[in-house]
């Protein structure tokens, strides 16, 4: 789960020039289904990895879905392919958002969530690339649209993000501000954030100035750890705090089938 990890002869493809998304790994419930959440992974990865990690946790109320991104051209790799979300060109603040791949990434996810019960709450979390992207899936529950004025359809209940970051953050204000159905939904959005102090990839302070343009655009239910002499990549004390922000987050109560 490594930032720079490149695994080759990944599921996707390309036809007539459209990015295709590859292989989805499904953990289905061990208990009673409550819960669904779409789990992106980070540059270079692939759903599989993570949906091993996942499958592990004491949460048997929850279904896990772990898609794989699509194999694209990466700027910040000098144009080499890779497993990706969208394109990142640089880290830094004033790097440009890949808005349609980010568009096409929050519309895959809402599509993933599309066919589940009306009675299961609905969450998306990621790690790194992946937490970007479900930050970005939150922007768009709360504005109710994607940034090209489609309707964003999927429910949102919880939103994590590990070692990652917001893209669109200079315009989330223009989103939220002015628009009280935007702002009543980003206020009651439980939001989990957390972030390896040691992380050399997507330093500690993307994860600050995250929760700073959040908590001051009106996300009120925000929760931010950090752990000393992390790195880029999660550790067992991080997956016990996701876990318990879930159960009490989402309600999830009893274990039986």
């Amino acid at each position: 789960m490594s930032f720079g990890g490149l695994p080759f002869g990944s599921d996707s493809t390309t036809v007539g020039g459209a990015l295709q998304f590859g292989r989805t790994y499904v953990v289905r419930p061990k208990g009673k289904h409550q819960a669904t959440i779409v789990w992106l992974h980070g540059l270079g990865d692939n759903g599989s990895s993570w949906s091993q990690i996942l499958e592990t946790l004491p949460l048997p109320n929850i279904k896990w879905i772990c898609p794989t991104a699509p194999t694209q051209p990466v700027s910040i790799f000098g144009g080499f392919p890779s497993t990706a979300w969208f394109d990142v060109e640089d880290l830094s603040e004033d790097a440009p958002d890949d808005l349609k791949g980010l568009e096409a990434a929050a519309a895959h996810v809402a599509n993933l969530l599309s066919t589940e019960p009306a009675d299961i709450k609905l969450g998306v979390g990621g790690f790194s690339m992946g937490a970007a992207t479900s930050l970005y899936s939150a922007s768009c529950f709360a504005h109710g649209n994607y940034g090209n004025g489609n309707p964003y359809p999927a429910n949102l209940s919880a939103v994590v993000g590990l070692s990652g970051w917001l893209p669109c953050s200079k315009t989330l204000k223009n989103k939220i501000e002015g628009n009280d159905v935007a702002a009543r939904r980003a206020a009651s959005l439980p939001m989990l954030l957390c972030h390896g102090k040691g992380d050399d990839v997507v330093v500690h302070k993307f994860g600050e100035k995250s929760l700073e343009v959040l908590s001051s655009n009106g996300f009120e239910d925000v929760t931010f750890k950090s752990y000393s002499g992390l790195g880029h990549y999660t550790i067992p004390e991080e997956m016990d705090e996701v876990c318990a922000w879930l159960t009490t987050k989402l309600g999830l109560v009893g274990n039986s089938a």
